[in-house]
């Protein structure tokens, strides 16, 4: 096949996007799905391996760490071997991860292999993002955006009722094997449609940013999912100390790059600062939970897989309604008032769950299962805008990145650190009740009271949002729309 010569978005029209946003939205779906079926298999999988929860919830730790290993590298590399190639290559990376995760025989080989699975993932949303934006009339950006929109609802809510159905109906592996046909599709409409751009030339990779970022967030993640259990073992003293060093050398090398690969220097903003820790608050709370739900369901409840991903529907349906809802009263109000009303609804909720026990109804859990969807989708989309709005002009187009990365930390720190917390809260429980399905559901409730606290923390901070100085203009108001739709692929 002859290469298609580099074209620029303005000379494209909407027939021409068909192709290459198919490619792209089938990549993205692919990846996403995968960041949430796993969590409805954890039971199986312990069950399956023989191993504990502690152990098995690495396989979604590593792949959020790994989704934030790669991310800050998308830019980079597709301005050195072009956006076309390296979307293709990270496709046949996560395709041959699912393949080789469908094929684990103990948890250390699930674990690298959905490492492996992070390496590719992490590039696709990005440079798909990218790749779309760049090819999309200006006049027409919007509505194309809006159709990348689509496998970002519908994901969260179909992985893991997908994966209940496939978990219960045919087992585990399928969860996998699922991403072969559909990442061999992927990759013969892009190789098809995707036009090829121009490389560019880049300036020297920032080597020792690589190096040392994996090992300062893998290891702090490693010493809070120790720390769970004792933060006086020496498990958790050492992942903290190796993990807190690396991250001030990381801190100190990035300060004094010219092209880092995150760009630090965004935290002088006090705006941007005060945002982007609010928004951390939340990610931890939330996305913690959103695996420990379905472990309740389960371990708790004794719901199967399928009916575990059924009941899970409400949260993801009722986000997706009332996040469009939330955009629209941003332009209004701004976002302290949503940040404020969005997380405190999510405490509310979390502490309502808390008081679970293995007699709760159904109507109980889903109903604040929905109305935590529902601050989730009034609270998320204002927080991440006021972030990008907050940040300097100059360094729009370097906010990406890090907020991406970050919020993948920060979610691989939320599970690690709550998975931890339920287990020495299961043993602690066991020894005073002797009951193990009621230890199970105090624990469960211990757990989710935490969280709770977590999100009325952010609800206070969000009582000191203000809105931004200055909104980005011109070509850096553009650079912003990219960047959030990015972060929205984060989620």
């Amino acid at each position: 096949m002859r290469e298609k010569k580099a074209v620029e978005g303005s000379e494209f029209n909407l027939k021409k996007l068909i192709g290459p946003l198919m490619a792209v939205i089938l990549g993205m779906m692919m990846v996403i799905l995968d960041s949430t079926v796993v969590n409805v298999a954890l039971p199986r999988l312990v069950d399956d391996f023989q191993s504990s929860l502690s152990t098995m919830q690495w396989t979604v730790t590593g792949y959020t760490l790994a989704l934030s290993a790669v991310i800050p590298l998308a830019g980079w590399m597709t301005d050195r071997f072009g956006a076309k190639r390296i979307f293709l290559l990270t496709i046949m990376m996560f395709t041959l991860g699912s393949a080789l995760c469908s094929l684990a025989a103990s948890p250390t080989q699930l674990i690298i292999y959905r490492i492996i699975q992070g390496i590719g993932g992490g590039m696709v949303a990005p440079i798909g993002m990218a790749i779309v934006f760049r090819l999309a009339p200006r006049d027409k950006i919007g509505s194309i955006m809006g159709m990348l929109g689509i496998p970002m609802l519908l994901a969260p809510a179909l992985g893991p009722v997908l994966s209940g159905w496939l978990v219960q109906y045919a087992t585990w592996h399928w969860i996998f094997l699922i991403n072969l046909p559909v990442g061999a599709l992927a990759i013969v409409v892009g190789w098809r449609y995707l036009p090829a751009f121009e490389t560019k030339t880049v300036p020297a990779l920032d080597i020792l940013g690589i190096l040392l970022a994996p090992v300062a967030f893998s290891m702090l993640a490693y010493g809070v999912s120790e720390g769970g259990k004792s933060w006086t073992s020496a498990s958790a003293i050492t992942g903290l100390s190796i993990g807190g060093v690396a991250l001030l050398l990381f801190i100190f090398v990035e300060l004094r790059q010219k092209q880092p690969l995150l760009e630090l220097r965004v935290f002088r903003s006090s705006d941007f600062t005060r945002g982007i820790v609010i928004a951390w608050l939340m990610q931890i709370a939330l996305f913690g939970v959103m695996v420990l739900i379905p472990l309740f369901y389960q371990t708790v409840k004794g719901f199967g897989p399928l009916k575990t991903g059924l009941v899970m529907l409400p949260q993801a349906l009722a986000s997706g309604l009332t996040m469009p809802i939330g955009g629209r009263l941003f332009d209004k109000i701004g976002a302290r008032p949503l940040a404020i009303t969005g997380l405190s609804v999510i405490a509310f909720c979390m502490f309502m769950l808390s008081r679970m026990t293995p007699d709760t109804g159904l109507p109980y859990i889903m109903t604040f299962l929905g109305l935590m969807g529902a601050g989730m989708g009034l609270s998320m989309m204002s927080i991440n805008t006021h972030v990008l709005q907050s940040a300097p002009k100059h360094l729009v187009s370097r906010v990406t990145p890090l907020t991406t990365a970050a919020q993948q930390v920060m979610v691989s720190f939320a599970v690690a650190g709550l998975t931890g917390y339920l287990t020495s809260q299961i043993t602690t429980h066991m020894q005073e009740q002797g009951n193990p399905l009621q230890a199970a559901a105090a624990a469960y409730g211990d757990t989710f009271l935490v969280a709770a606290g977590i999100a009325a923390m952010g609800a206070l901070l969000a009582l000191i949002l203000r809105r931004p100085k200055s909104v980005p203009d011109g070509e850096s108001e553009a650079e912003a729309g990219q960047a959030q739709a990015s972060m929205m692929a984060g989620h």
